[in-house]
């Protein structure tokens, strides 16, 4: 089966994005790829030639950051494996990369999807990565019965000018949500709590990867940072920490301005923004753009399936349960990606 398209959802993440790859996966000609960014990382796309077993190990090996964070019970709802495990667990074996997120979105058997992926890939050619992904974009497409891929990761606009360089035929959606109301939803997601605390340890020590990270720079780290670059650490460290509102508004508007840039950048044919408010008040004339960009017609059946997947009870919710004074900071942290947004100058 040819596959038609190639779909990457970026943005900021919360903002409604996991339900977005909910919609998109009841559509019978969509091969829905949730967190397949996230998963895979960037050791799935190296420079120069990748071996079928090569490639293999990138989709298996269990990511880091992420296996660190179940061995210390610090569990995402995005984590569908650990919800229904099956032959791997994080003690043991480590979740396979693919397994954690990607597969149990496509699948009740996730074990044996996995297995026939590894009896096709293990053989692939030496070729570049991106060939590698497309390849197994097919063989999902083909295995599913599915013709146009979308993928959708959150926190996913850095990876943005690199995707468009690996496949510059592809197609970007931006998805976004209010400031303030996406900006709580982090504050309260152990994801992006762990996130600025990472990004905490990079700014502190000066590193671009946790692979130059040396002993010395870990030793100058205060006793509350330190410990999570161990396998294991205390979930406390993460949960129970006072983060200001506003740290989370910055990097809502950091990723924001991110998207906006990257997008402008792009032919029109390419490119198309989506506001999460919007699907809300619009949710089939939306979803029916939406259709039409990824190129799959928008059957009524579906567009009732679609509708049902869409909550408005968190709309507004940072106006309603913060103090005037606790909202106003964060609108103005978040300032700068609503400007973005409006299509104002920075």
């Amino acid at each position: 089966m040819t596959l038609r398209s190639l779909t990457f959802v970026i943005g900021t993440g919360r903002s409604g994005s996991t339900a977005l790859s909910r919609i998109l996966n009841t559509h019978p000609d969509v091969l829905s790829l949730n967190e397949y960014l996230a998963s895979v990382g960037d050791a799935a796309f190296p420079e120069g030639l990748m071996s079928g077993p090569e490639f293999w190990e990138a989709l298996f090996r269990p990511t880091p950051y992420f296996a660190n964070m179940i061995r210390s019970g610090l569990l995402m709802p995005e984590f569908l494996y650990t919800r229904s495990p099956g032959r791997y667990t994080a003690e043991t074996t480590g979740v396979p990369a693919l397994s954690l997120m990607v597969l149990p979105h496509l699948t009740d058997d996730p074990d044996g999807l996995l297995d026939e992926i590894r009896a096709a890939v293990v053989d692939w050619p030496d070729r570049p990565a991106a060939a590698h992904h497309e390849a197994l974009f097919e063989f999902l497409g083909a295995r599913l019965g599915r013709t146009a891929v979308v993928e959708r990761s959150g926190y996913s606009t850095g990876w943005a000018p690199g995707l468009r360089a690996a496949f510059p035929y592809a197609k970007f959606v931006h998805l976004y949500r209010d400031g303030p109301d996406c900006a709580l939803s982090m504050s309260r997601h152990t994801g992006y709590r762990t996130i600025t605390l990472i990004r905490e340890i990079k700014e502190r020590t000066g590193i671009g990867s946790f692979s130059d990270l040396t002993e010395e720079q870990v030793r100058s780290l205060p006793p509350d940072l330190a410990p999570l670059l161990a396998e294991r650490f205390d979930p406390a460290l993460v949960r129970d920490r006072d983060f200001p509102l506003s740290r989370f508004g910055a990097l809502w508007s950091e990723l924001v301005i991110q998207g906006t840039e990257f997008l402008d950048g792009l032919p029109a044919d390419q490119r198309m923004t989506l506001g999460y408010e919007d699907l809300l008040d619009a949710s089939r004339e939306e979803l029916t753009s939406l259709a039409a960009f990824v190129g799959v017609e928008p059957s009524p059946q579906w567009l009732d399936r679609a509708c049902a997947h869409l909550d408005d009870s968190r709309r507004g919710s940072a106006g309603k349960q913060l103090t005037a004074a606790e909202f106003d900071e964060l609108r103005r942290s978040c300032a700068p990606g609503t400007s973005a947004l409006e299509g104002e100058p920075a």
